[in-house]
Parts: structure tokens; sequence; C-alpha cells
């Protein structure tokens, strides 16, 4: 509990004065019509969005400006995330973020570049000297892409503060045309204590909501008695996108008392994970639909709640009338309202709370450990938000350890005994979490004698899975023998049915070449702009190594006119 209220003080202190930030500093990193598919704050699988996804017209190589002058602070190039991404320091102690590139520009490619093959690798993170990449406004910097995690063609675009905290970028005057009010799509009360209740039930309650003739809404009458919270489904449009984006704020009231305010201006990284005590996390892996809980709960430090009476929760009275508002808004200020009538009346209770009880209870704020069958399980103290029963069974090489309804915010560990297996094939075990289908997916193992050890976020069934088959290395733009002059870039294709590739190496008459990696569409390519010791006959070699250590190698003959 101290750890949860150290970091509630911590993120306590990022109010600021938003009169304090500049509004015409930065322009715009892209010159065209700025439209959005993401905004600052909306809420993703396990963490807040930190900035601006910018549509880029389904279109990759679009030219990005500095918005501002500064230096080139940071560079991060990774398979995964961001991808390719640059971060530039400017005077004022802003640092402003550009994700998912297709290339760098200028003296920051070559500086890129050069260093990728100096070391031999593609990715890399570099903080270079303040002096060595300067850039003034409106220089060109990079250009648009789909690296990394991104979804489809776009620019990540970020606004940090001077503690790389992720700031709302339309505070500083970038401007979205937005006219369109919020949508809600549903509302949920929760009753909480031995005998509060809606409508006689003690359990999570969809509200029904009636639209009024000016476009707000007003819930059918409910009846409710004790300490009640009440959660939405709601998102947000701008002008010229059907995104569904994230609201800006909201707002309730009880009986004309302000109860409950969450504003998205602000946060730190530290605590996004939060995100999944913030929202109704079974509903979301049940339903695919986040409720935004507009109340705060024990272990929830987040910052974006702004404003809060009683933690959000009202107490409703026997024999009482009461009403219950909640306020969207966007940027902008459109907004969209819901009243919500209430009678207190205590009544009897004709759907008590759904606990399933089970034999393994769990304290948060205790260290726990567990074994079943050959599968040891340690939870540490605060991985779990609140006092839980989970349902731990194994069955064999299965460890059915809960179902993905629980939140979990710091790792657990996953041990499985493989001392019965042959010591030949335990190099090639590994512990794997069951998809859908059944079949195992790679969970990150280490190996300490006889005993495989996965860390995990995520509940679920895990399996002691084996892999012996090596990574398959396809070309997909050449063959064997062929000349290939009229071709800009050399593509295979890198696939591995099991444990997943854990690395790449390919060379041209045996020197390092750099390909880049598209895990999304399992492609790794070579331009030949880098023009690294290639002749009129070129052999390729590419070995691929998968995440058991299971090793595949191609190789093959080209030849390409030299100019």
């Amino acid at each position: 509990m101290k750890k949860f209220l150290s970091m509630l003080l911590l993120f306590g202190g990022l109010a600021y004065g938003q009169n304090d930030i500049p509004t015409d500093y930065f322009s715009n990193p892209l010159d065209i019509k700025l439209v959005l598919s993401g905004n600052f704050g909306e809420m993703r699988s396990n963490h807040f969005h930190s900035g601006l996804d910018i549509k880029t017209e389904q279109r990759e190589g679009l030219p990005v400006y500095a918005p501002a002058d500064g230096y080139v602070s940071r560079i991060n190039v990774q398979h995964y995330g961001y991808g390719k991404a640059l971060y530039i320091l400017h005077p004022n102690g802003y640092t402003t973020v550009y994700g998912h590139l297709r290339s760098f520009a200028g003296e920051i490619e070559k500086h890129v570049k050069d260093l990728q093959y100096t070391k031999e690798t593609f990715e890399l993170e570099l903080f270079p000297e303040k002096t060595l990449l300067p850039v003034k406004k409106g220089d060109l910097i990079a250009y648009t892409g789909n690296t990394g995690g991104s979804g489809g063609p776009h620019l990540h675009f970020e606004i940090r503060d001077s503690s790389q905290r992720p700031m709302n970028p339309l505070l500083f005057g970038i401007e979205i045309p937005d006219t369109k009010n919020p949508i809600v799509s549903a509302v949920f009360a929760y009753p909480v204590g031995e005998d509060a209740h809606v409508n006689q039930g003690q359990n999570r309650t969809k509200l029904r909501l009636i639209k009024q003739k000016d476009g707000n809404y007003k819930a059918e009458n409910v009846t409710a008695f004790g300490k009640i919270g009440f959660g939405i489904t709601t998102y947000d449009q701008q002008n010229g996108a059907s995104n569904k984006n994230g609201a800006y704020r909201i707002e309730t009231r009880f009986n004309g008392t302000e109860k409950f305010e969450v504003l998205f201006n602000k946060f730190a990284f530290a605590e996004t994970r939060y995100l999944n005590r913030y929202t109704d996390y079974n509903y979301y892996k049940t339903n695919r639909s986040m409720v935004q809980k507009l109340f705060r709960e024990t272990n929830n430090p987040l910052s974006i709640i702004t404003k809060e009476d009683e933690n959000g929760f009202i107490t409703v009275k026997d024999s009482l009338q009461h009403i219950y508002a909640i306020e969207v808004n966007d940027f902008k200020g459109n907004r969209m309202y819901i009243s919500i009538p209430i009678e207190g009346a205590k009544l009897e209770i004709l759907d008590p709370k759904n606990i399933e009880k089970t034999d393994d209870y769990i304290y948060a704020d205790h260290a726990t450990s567990i074994t079943k069958g050959k599968f040891s399980i340690y939870i540490p103290a605060n991985s779990l938000y609140e006092d839980t029963y989970l349902d731990i069974k194994d069955e064999g090489d299965v460890l059915k350890f809960h179902d993905d309804v629980v939140p979990i915010h710091s790792n657990i560990s996953i041990t499985a005994d493989i001392s019965s297996y042959k010591e030949e094939d335990k190099d090639k075990l590994y512990i794997g979490r069951l998809n859908y289908k059944g079949l195992p997916y790679y969970t990150s193992t280490t190996r300490s004698g006889d005993k495989l050890t996965a860390r995990t976020r995520t509940f679920g069934s895990y399996t002691v899975a084996s892999d012996t088959t090596p990574p398959k290395i396809k070309p997909v733009n050449f063959s064997e023998g062929k000349w290939i002059s009229d071709q800009n870039f050399l593509k295979l294709k890198i696939t591995d049915d099991l444990s997943g590739i854990s690395s790449y190496r390919a060379t041209i008459n045996n020197k390092f070449i750099l390909m880049e990696y598209d895990y999304k569409k399992d492609v790794i390519t070579y331009n030949f702009n880098d023009n690294v010791n290639l002749e009129t006959e070129n052999n390729l070699k590419v070995i691929v190594i998968d995440n058991v250590g299971n090793s595949a190698t191609f190789e093959a003959q080209f030849f390409r006119k030299q100019p």
C-alpha cells in the first residue's frame, strides 16, 4: 500500500498552469490538413495513448518538418513499438516525438545508417550530443511510415514536458477541426458494499438510456440504495474521420454537487498501466468495450483524475429522490449530457454479488507463492490491484492460471519443472500461453537447470511447449542465379511456426548488410542504395534464429549491373 500512496503523491505533482503553455511555438509537423486516427489519452490495451495519430492519406513517405528550433536528442530504431522514432529537444524545455517513421532525412538518416553498419544491427538507441544534429523550424527531419506496431500509415506525434511526461498537443495550439458532439454508447452502475444495490441487484448494471429532443440522454428511473459508482462507455470523433477517439473531459455531479472529473491534459508514463484499474477490465475482456469507471478505487493513483468528492462515489439514501449527471466534453467544447434520476429505496436484494470462490485467495499487498503440479507461481506484492480469488489448476503439461478477466499490474513468474524431459530435448522447451486455438504463443522464457521461468502480466492457460523446427526463409522478389538490376530492394520472407523469430543476420559477399524487419509482413528488406560491397556477381547469405535457438541458413547467388 505504501508503494501506491507514494506514487499517488508523485502523480499528484503533475498539476500545472495551462496559461504557461505556449500556444504559438510549435507549427504542424506535416504540410497537409491534419486529420486524426487517434488522440491524446485515448484508451488502448494496457495504456493511454500518449500523442496524436495523424493520418497520412493512406500513404507513406510524406515529409515531416521540425515544428520549432532544437536538436535531435534521441533516436530509437526497433522492430516493435514506435518503430523508427525521432526525438527533438527544444530550447523551451519541451520535447517533440515522431513515431512509425519510414526513414529519417538528411544528416539524421546518414548518422543512423552509419552507426547501424558500424554496430552491425538494425535496432539501436542513440542519444546524440547537443551539437551533432541541430534543426531549425521547418527543416525536413523524416518521412512518415508504418514501422513498428503501427496498424497503418500515420505519424505518431507527441509533445513532452521537461520530465518527459506526455502532454496533450492540442494545448499547444495544434488545430484539429471538430464540430461533433461526443458519443455515449452505455452507462453502468456499480453497487459497492454489502447492502448497496441498483434495481435490487448487486452486480454491474447497465442502464437504459433514452435520447432527448436536444440530443442528450436521460436514463430510465433507477431504484438504488447505499454506496454506488458509475461507469461510461464514450468516444469522440473529429471532423474528417470516423475513428473512435477518446473524450477530453468527463465530469459528474450528484444533486448539483461536483463528484468527479477526469481530464486528459497530461500524465506520466509510470502511471499509464493503471488504465487497467481505471477501466472495467472484466467488461473489456468479455465485451471488447472500454468502460471508464467514474470513481477512484484503491490502488489507482492516476493524475488524470483532477477532482473527486468521496472518490466519486455517491451515497443513495432510503426514501429520497436524487439526480446523478454526467457531462462528456471534447477539446473544442462540444458536449454530451446524461441525467440519471435515482429513487432511494432499501429493498430486498434479488441478484446478490457474484463472487466465485476458489481455493486460492490472493492478498494484493502480500507476495504469494503457489505450486500446482510441475508449475510454481510467484505473485509479487502489488501485482494485483485488489484481493482476489484465483482459479488455478494444473492439468499435466498445462497450467490453467485463471481467466484473463482480472488485470495484472506487475509481472508474475511462472516456473515449470522439466526434469522429466530428455536432456537432449530441454534446450528446445519454452513456456507458452495458449491462444484461442489452443496453440502456444511464446512467452519470454529463461532456463536454469531443470527449471523454465517465464514472466507474464496476463492470466490464461500456459504450457511447456517444444520447438524443434527451424525458421523458414524464402526469397520474395528474386531467385537463384538471376539478374536483378531493375530491383531497388532485396526482400525475403522469414517465418517461424512456434517460438517465433529471435534474430537474423545477412551478408553479401561476406560483408554485413542492413535488412529491415517488418514483423507484420514477416519480411526483411535490403535497400540497394546502401551499396555494400556489391559486384556483378553477388553471394547472399541469411541466417535466422528462433527463440529457442533453432537456426536456418539461406544462400543464393544473384547478378546485378554496377553503375
